[in-house]
């Protein structure tokens, strides 16, 4: 099994309804994408030094994983990310 962690930090103009439409949208993606295993997000408790916002999602192998990596529906929702935040980093560990 691997967990892939994503943290991103939001542009410092983010309106709220962004952050609930890509939450809407991250709660789509297990219906979307079968190998998708698990998937839990949500917003940082406001600590100054820490990201934003935090994926966890769980894949059963790094085949799952490259196949969610180009799946159009992922694509779609990383566009929409990278349009939200000045920094994204990501860290994929077995489990």
């Amino acid at each position: 099994m691997l967990k892939h962690l994503v943290l991103m930090k939001f542009r410092r103009d983010i309106r709220p309804e962004e952050i609930s439409s890509l939450q809407e949208d991250l709660a789509a993606m297990p219906k979307r994408i079968s190998e998708i295993l698990s998937y839990e997000f949500g917003c940082d408790i406001r600590s100054e030094r820490s990201y934003d916002f935090g994926i966890v999602s769980t894949f059963q192998n790094v085949d799952a994983l490259k196949r969610y990596q180009i799946h159009p529906e992922h694509m779609v929702l990383l566009r929409k990310v990278r349009t939200l935040c000045t920094s994204i980093v990501a860290c994929i560990f077995e489990c």
